[in-house]
């Protein structure tokens, strides 16, 4: 019994492999033929044999076309999703956030400070520049309008003017008592006028 479906099994192996080495068989030799007509200049009326007059071959043909059809499609499809992606990552961001959103990160900072010269301000000082910074922009992007914070945006421009470009610890620190000061300046007006930024 073992023996009998090992046979059966084993007879069926040659036969799809037969079937697939034909199948590439009749394939190369429609290549063949469609490169000999091409390189020759013959063409359907001439000596050369044309491979459409073979069904098989003229089917082999259809098939090979329709898997590079498909495989273009497939190609075309995953380099137009490649190019969407590359698209998403040049979308520039929304914007600035809601006023209430930017005063809340800065609000955050309240309860923190340093010791100037302690080494410890690097990240406290960073922090509430870019709070203010991003409350800033926020405020100038408003939808009610930036006339609505004309005190903030007066005392953030004095301090960004005397900071300038430089981040570095040493120069912030420098200017501790002005960057904390505008921070609790701006905390102040904002509680004294929520409807503003509500």
């Amino acid at each position: 019994m073992l023996f009998r479906n090992a046979a059966r099994t084993e007879g069926h192996r040659p036969a799809r492999t037969g079937l697939r080495a034909a199948a590439l068989a009749v394939v190369v030799a429609a290549a063949l033929v469609s490169c000999t007509q091409a390189s020759s200049g013959g063409g359907p009326g001439a000596d050369v044999p044309n491979a459409a007059a073979d069904p098989a071959a003229a089917d082999a043909a259809r098939n090979v076309e329709n898997a590079d059809a498909v495989e273009n499609a497939d190609r075309a499809e995953q380099e137009a999703g490649e190019a969407g992606e590359a698209e998403d990552t040049a979308i520039p961001s929304p914007g600035p956030a809601l006023v209430r959103d930017a005063f809340a990160a800065l609000q955050a900072t309240l309860n923190e400070t340093c010791t100037p010269g302690a080494g410890d301000c690097a990240y406290f000082l960073g922090r509430v520049t870019q709070e203010l910074i991003e409350l800033d922009e926020s405020m100038r992007a408003a939808a009610k309008g930036p006339g609505r914070f004309k005190q903030p945006l007066t005392d953030m421009k004095a301090l960004f003017d005397k900071l300038g470009d430089d981040r570095s610890e040493a120069h912030l620190e420098k200017h501790f008592s002005e960057i904390v000061g505008t921070r609790d300046g701006i905390n102040t007006w904002m509680q004294d006028h929520p409807d503003d930024y509500r």
